[in-house]
């Protein structure tokens, strides 16, 4: 699972980054989280191919993380799209983009597919051999959700070297991966667990947008490898984060140590500040593994 960071500020860009948006590849699976605006120019920026997402999930209708939307669905119909296109977000999304869609008298060439979420608990949205996704519901301003990525490992890794020595056909060699035994034909049954290493656990990304500190997620993301949590504010301007429903770095610190999570990664920064160092700084006197969002920043989630 690769994470691609095309931008990490809040509301108000800055001259050097852009509002919310990244790429999450899942085993090939480009999936789109958030579209701030200027999502497109860091797609062409980071070489990113328009026709390879599939999937775009935002968390709420907050302009710096849908604003890019209908100019990357308009471009995608410039490049002669024709593969469907599944947009998962809250109820409103739709009418908001076949809105402007109209008022442009402009048309789609493929299937545009919305799956507006209203629900207030966790539900799975997809699920398939690769990957699932269920919904993290946050405590913003407006209904907002993040989202649990999970890779899956169904497949386990062979011992060729004792494989080959035994001659099984090469043929059988998908069927060991999946866990399944091997009768030789002599009548003699080789176990799956002498054949193969330990299957290696499932990767969980969780996405936590726009979100006041909520005890109530830590359930949902416990154990992930990469927590990604929004940091608006630096604790200086904690009733600020209060009323404006974000958090502060130390509050996110305090969630992915409660939630015994292996990698914090801070986002959402407000153009207030000028040296994000500190909120690693204070993200660091709660939580040992810290890392900054930055555009174009990859991450590597193991």
């Amino acid at each position: 699972m690769k994470l691609k960071i095309l931008g990490c500020f809040s509301a108000s860009p800055s001259k050097n980054s852009f509002p919310s948006s990244q790429i999450l590849d899942i085993k090939g699976n480009k999936i789109l989280i958030d579209c701030g605006e200027g999502t497109q120019i860091q797609l062409r920026r980071y070489g990113i191919k328009f026709s390879e997402i599939e999937n775009i999930f935002i968390s709420h209708l907050h302009g710096d993380h849908f604003f890019g939307l209908p100019g990357l669905i308009s471009t995608f119909r410039l490049l002669g799209r024709t593969k469907e296109l599944n947009i998962f977000g809250p109820k409103g999304i739709r009418k908001a983009i076949e809105l402007l869609i109209k008022l442009g008298k402009t048309w789609i060439n493929f299937d545009l597919n919305f799956i507006e979420l209203e629900e207030k608990n966790t539900v799975k949205l997809k699920e398939n051999d690769s990957f699932s996704v269920s919904t993290i519901p946050l405590k913003h301003r407006i209904y907002t959700n993040g989202f649990l990525f999970t890779e899956k490992n169904i497949k386990k890794k062979i011992k060729i070297e004792k494989i080959e020595k035994l001659n099984i056909d090469k043929s059988l060699y998908n069927n060991i991966s999946l866990g399944k035994d091997i009768i030789l034909d002599d009548g003699t049954r080789i176990l799956n667990k002498d054949l193969t290493y330990p299957l290696k656990k499932d990767i969980v990304y969780s996405y936590c947008s726009d979100t006041s500190y909520s005890k109530d997620i830590i359930p949902l993301i416990e154990g992930s490898d990469l927590l990604y949590h929004e940091s608006t504010f630096l604790e200086k301007h904690l009733e600020l984060a209060k009323k404006t429903k974000h958090s502060t770095a130390v509050q996110a610190a305090k969630i992915a140590k409660k939630a015994n999570c292996k990698k914090l990664l801070l986002g959402h920064f407000s153009s207030r500040y000028k040296n994000l160092e500190d909120f690693k700084l204070e993200a660091e006197t709660i939580f040992d593994n810290v890392e900054l969002a930055k555009d174009g920043k990859e991450f590597d989630i193991l």
